[in-house]
């Protein structure tokens, strides 16, 4: 019995095998990267892929232009609060998504490719400031509960998001006279800084707001509600700018991984699935609760 297992091993070992195995799982890889630009190359797979963050990018800008109205409705006297404001400028991020990438062969195809990259970015930026608005409002209950200044808070708000709008913005105006591959790698690092700066925010207001809440004395209802939906958006939001952040950064490097391009639909698909559509799916359905109703002070319900 051990002269058998001990033939049996030595025949495992010997360089015919171990050749054998490297070519099985090298025909392996090269099946799988022809596969790959297959797809990549297919029109089919690239409609498909673009068609469909179009249509998914539709359906949650239309859920957050009908939470804007349900709001409108419900409280009409109250002016542009953060929710109101953090709604619509959901709806124009995914609308605006919505309409590039159902047109994405156009817009793939510009002869100028720095209006390609302005129609991807812009929205990007977009998006950041949409979700760090999220960030404020934390930031000014947090400062408010402790008893800290908030005055300054939107003005830092409103500083940093011009100052990064002007950085993209001279990127973009640089890029059209001069189309530089250097500047064009700083575009996507700077980007990649932009989802770096929004992480911060969330993990230090939205993780601040958390433990101040779970140390809240008072055992309520909506103390268990406040917990869940703080937790659960800071969650989503620092896995989706985690995410924007790594491959931005992987992409500034490999062009394997870059993302204004036609020929990465299944890249594509999936990057903006897991860092756009999604975690506003979930933001939205977790802050689904509408404000309550005033009732006037003429008229008195029946009881």
């Amino acid at each position: 019995m051990r002269k058998l297992l001990s033939s049996s091993l030595e025949a495992l070992s010997s360089p015919e095998v171990a050749a054998a195995a490297a070519a099985t799982a090298g025909g392996a890889s090269l099946a799988l990267r022809g596969w790959w630009e297959e797809v990549n190359d297919s029109p089919a797979w690239q409609d498909g892929a673009f068609f469909s963050l179009s249509a998914a990018y539709a359906l949650v800008s239309a859920v957050a232009l009908i939470q804007l109205i349900s709001i409108q409705l419900r409280v009409p006297e109250t002016g542009w609060t953060t929710q109101k404001v953090f709604h619509l400028m959901n709806f124009i991020v995914n609308g605006v998504r919505a309409i590039v990438f159902g047109f994405h062969t156009h817009v793939f195809l510009l002869q100028t490719k720095v209006y390609t990259l302005v129609l991807f970015d812009l929205p990007g930026l977009l998006f950041f400031s949409t979700y760090t608005l999220l960030v404020l409002f934390w930031a000014e209950i947090y400062h408010q509960a402790k008893h800290l200044a908030t005055d300054k808070l939107r003005t830092i708000y409103i500083a940093v998001n011009s100052v990064i709008y002007v950085i993209q913005v001279c990127i973009w105006v640089y890029l059209g006279i001069n189309n530089n591959t250097l500047v064009e790698l700083v575009s996507k690092i700077f980007i990649s800084v932009v989802s770096f700066i929004a992480l911060l925010g969330f993990v230090i207001y939205g993780g601040r707001l958390f433990v101040m809440l779970r140390h809240f004395p008072i055992e309520s209802k909506g103390r268990r509600k406040k917990l869940y939906e703080v937790g659960t958006v800071t969650g989503i939001c620092s896995t989706c700018f985690l995410i924007r952040c790594i491959v931005m950064a992987l992409s500034s490097f490999d062009a394997d991984l870059s993302l204004e391009v036609l020929d990465h639909p299944v890249l594509d698909f999936f990057y903006y699935m897991m860092t756009e559509v999604l975690p506003s799916a979930l933001v939205l359905f977790v802050l689904r609760k509408l404000p309550p109703k005033r009732v006037s002070a003429q008229y008195h319900p029946i009881r």
